[in-house]
């Protein structure tokens, strides 16, 4: 696919808190580290890690509903400008949309109807309203239920549907599918590939790699608050052309490539640990690796290792690089 000018660029952000321990100490949490990301129209970026790694505090910088103890550098720009307060009060909930993780978001006390009317009752709104629930299989006697009278994969819905009513140029999914069974969680999907197919950028998170790939055009691989790598989905049709040893280890976790887990865990934000934040579950490890390593780009891809590309006995390979940087 022939991407287009990015809708959506994020440029070095970073998001840190400062935490206050015993008596009056204070720590400050790097918890988002130099992200640099790009969504571009009709286009799904699928950003994903385990949970904890701080892929929804993205979500809420690029929105501005970060908490007031958060510390934001860097910045987002949408359709080439800069995306600061002011402007991001005037597209947020039209030009850029959220659909959140849980559907808690619902209003308890307040049909869905009204929730998707914002409280507009002339008759192109409610008109619009319909035509938004019918899209997703909802008929109109949703309007007048309220969430507690919703299943899961309608409550869902919903939120897709109040989220593309007014025609958005970039949609922000956070987790949109956990509790759903497989059917259900690839028809959720599927709507954000329609989004995407009609003109949309879609920022897809989640933690599930084996369903992004089934929608996403490209994916960036997150771990302990950094992108390790940014791949194509047919780079992942085999483990040969990933570059990140940490995206190898995912490729090989999923039930169809021996289900083989990877052991440890991602540090702690307050662990302060420098260099290659992978390095300490890394096959490829070596004394260089307690540098800041750097991005190379790799084919249609890049990745943040010294080892990008590489093979090694301890990863299940013979030593060699299969790629030539560009």
């Amino acid at each position: 696919m022939q991407r287009s000018d990015p809708i959506l660029e994020v440029k070095g952000l970073s998001v840190s808190f400062l935490q206050y321990g015993r008596g009056m100490r204070q720590q400050l949490l790097n918890v988002v580290h130099g992200l640099d990301l790009a969504v571009s129209e009709r286009e799904i970026i699928a950003v994903v890690g385990a949970s904890g790694s701080g892929k929804s505090l993205l979500a809420h910088a690029i929105l501005g509903l970060l908490p007031y103890n958060a510390h934001m550098e860097g910045g987002c720009r949408f359709r080439g400008e800069p995306l600061d307060e002011a402007r991001l009060r005037r597209l947020r909930g039209k030009e850029i949309v959220l659909v959140p993780q849980g559907v808690s978001y619902l209003d308890p006390l307040m049909c869905v109807g009204a929730q998707l009317n914002g409280g507009e009752k002339a008759p192109d709104s409610r008109r619009r309203t319909r035509e938004s629930l019918a899209r997703y299989g909802l008929g109109e006697e949703v309007e007048r239920m309220y969430p507690f009278e919703l299943s899961g994969g309608m409550a869902r819905r919903v939120m897709i549907a109040a989220a593309v009513r007014n025609t958005p140029k970039l949609v922000i999914a956070d987790e949109p599918t956990p509790g759903l069974n497989p059917e259900a969680a690839r028809r959720i999907l599927g709507h954000f590939r329609e989004i995407a197919d009609e003109g949309a950028g879609v920022l897809l998170i989640t933690h599930d790699l084996e369903m992004a790939l089934t929608v996403a055009d490209r994916v960036a691989v997150f771990y302990a608050g950094r992108i390790l790598e940014e791949a194509s989905v047919a780079d992942f049709m085999q483990e040969e052309t990933l570059r990140h040893p940490y995206t190898r280890a995912l490729w090989r976790a999923m039930p169809q490539n021996g289900f083989q887990p990877l052991a440890g865990a991602q540090p702690y934000a307050g662990e302060g640990q420098e260099g290659c934040l992978f390095a300490s579950r890394c096959p490829l490890r070596s004394a260089e690796c307690t540098k800041e390593p750097p991005v190379r780009e790799i084919g249609n891809g890049w990745a943040r290792c010294f080892h990008a590309g590489e093979r090694g006995k301890a990863d299940g390979f013979d030593s060699g690089t299969n790629f030539v940087p560009v």
